[in-house]
C-alpha cells in the first residue's frame, strides 16, 4: 500500500504507452482503501483495474489507485442457479475458467476478454452475442466522498450497450469492490453470432458443450485480435452504432454490402469494423499508431506511439466514416 510518486504506467493498462502518474498506490482490500483516501492528498483518485479499456493522452497529474482486491468464491446456489462472488481485481478470464471447470454456464461467450471482473459491469462488457448483464445478479461498490460501501442490484447499473451508471452518472464516485454473478447448472447455448458455429465445426467436438464454445471463442479472438502482451490495444475502440430501419434501407441501396443486424423496435445496428474497412484504414500505420490488419476496429501501438498519435488517429476515423456514411461512431475506450 505504498504511495509513489511519478510512476510510469505502462505495465498497468493494456496500450502499453509510457505515461507517468504524480502519484500511484494498489490496494488490496476496502481497509487499505479507506487508509489511502484518509491521506491528504488524497482527491478524486483514478481507480486502475486492468487497463484495458484505457487510453492516457497524457501524463496523469494526480493519484492513480490500483484495485488489487482478491477473491472467487461461490456463496450460494439453488436447483437452477449458482452466485459466485469475485473481488474486484480478480483476472476476468481466470473467472470465466473457474466457471468452465466447475459446469457454470453463462460466460463462456465472453471468454478471453481483457480486464478484471471489477470492471466487467462498468461497460457491461459483451462479445458473440451475450452480454455481462445477462449473468450479472449484484456488486458492492464504496462511495469515494461519503466513504461508505453501497451495494447494486442490477436495475440500479441501468446497464445499456457498453454503459452502466458508472459511465455516467457515478463516474468517478465509486471503486467497486466485488461482483456477484448468477451462473445456471443448466446451458443454454448462444453460437448463432459471428463465426461461432463454423469454428465449432472445425474443432469436430463429439457433443456441444460450454467448454468447446469457449475454445471456440478463445480461437477465433486469438485469429483476428492482437495480444495486449504483445501489441498494445484496448480490443474494440469503437462501438457498434445504432441507426434507424429508415436510415439503414436507405443506405443499404446505395450500398448494398452494408452490414447490419435488426435489433428490434425498427433500429438497426451497424457493424463499426465494417464501415471502418471500407473507409481504407484496416491495416493502416502511421509510425506505431494503427489500425490492425485484421479487425478494423482495433486500434494498436506498434512500440512506441503516444495516446496522442493513437487518438488523433481516430478522429480521423471518426471523420472519414461520417463522411462517407453518415454515421456517427462512438468510442468505447475511455480517453484520459
Amino acid at each position: 500500500m505504498q504511495l509513489q510518486n511519478n510512476i510510469s504506467l505502462k505495465n498497468f493498462h493494456t496500450f502499453g504507452i509510457d505515461i507517468a502518474a504524480r502519484q500511484f498506490a494498489a490496494f488490496k482490500s476496502v481497509t487499505e482503501l479507506e487508509e489511502l483516501l484518509h491521506l491528504p492528498q488524497m482527491h478524486q483518485p483514478l481507480i486502475l483495474g486492468g487497463g484495458s479499456n484505457l487510453l492516457f493522452t497524457r501524463d496523469y497529474d494526480g493519484l492513480v489507485l490500483k484495485n488489487e482486491i482478491m477473491g472467487l468464491n461461490i456463496i450460494g446456489q439453488d436447483e437452477q442457479f449458482v452466485y459466485v462472488n469475485t473481488g474486484a481485481g480478480e483476472n476476468w478470464h481466470a473467472f470465466v475458467l473457474y466457471c468452465l471447470e466447475h459446469d457454470l454456464a453463462g460466460a463462456e461467450n465472453l471468454s478471453l476478454i481483457p480486464g478484471s471482473c471489477g470492471a466487467s459491469p462498468m461497460q457491461n462488457i459483451g462479445a458473440y452475442g451475450v452480454e455481462l448483464k445477462d449473468i450479472f445478479h449484484e456488486l458492492e461498490a464504496y462511495h469515494l466522498q461519503d466513504r461508505k460501501l453501497v451495494k447494486f442490484s442490477k436495475e440500479d447499473c441501468a446497464f445499456g450497450y457498453r454503459e452502466s451508471v458508472f459511465k455516467n452518472k457515478y463516474k468517478g464516485h465509486f471503486a467497486i469492490v466485488s461482483v456477484t454473478y448468477k451462473l445456471s447448472r443448466q446451458p443454454v447455448f448462444h453460437t448463432s453470432y459471428g463465426a461461432i458455429e463454423q469454428e465449432l465445426e472445425r474443432m469436430n467436438l463429439p457433443a456441444l458443450s460450454i467448454q468447446g464454445i469457449s475454445q471456440a471463442v478463445i480461437n477465433i479472438r486469438r485469429s483476428k485480435l492482437p495480444d495486449p502482451a504483445i501489441t498494445g490495444n484496448a480490443g474494440s475502440f469503437f462501438k457498434n452504432p445504432e441507426t434507424d430501419k429508415q436510415f439503414y434501407d436507405d443506405l443499404k441501396e446505395k450500398i448494398p454490402g452494408i452490414i447490419g443486424y435488426s435489433i428490434g423496435n425498427d433500429r438497426v445496428k451497424l457493424a463499426a469494423g465494417w464501415l471502418i474497412e471500407q473507409c481504407g484504414w484496416k491495416g493502416y500505420r502511421q509510425g506505431d499508431a494503427g489500425c490492425h490488419s485484421k479487425q478494423a476496429l482495433v486500434l494498436v501501438n506498434y512500440g512506441n506511439a503516444t495516446g496522442r498519435e493513437i487518438y488523433d488517429l481516430s478522429e480521423r476515423i471518426l471523420a472519414s466514416v461520417y463522411e462517407k456514411f453518415g454515421v456517427v461512431l462512438e468510442r468505447e475506450v475511455n480517453i484520459i
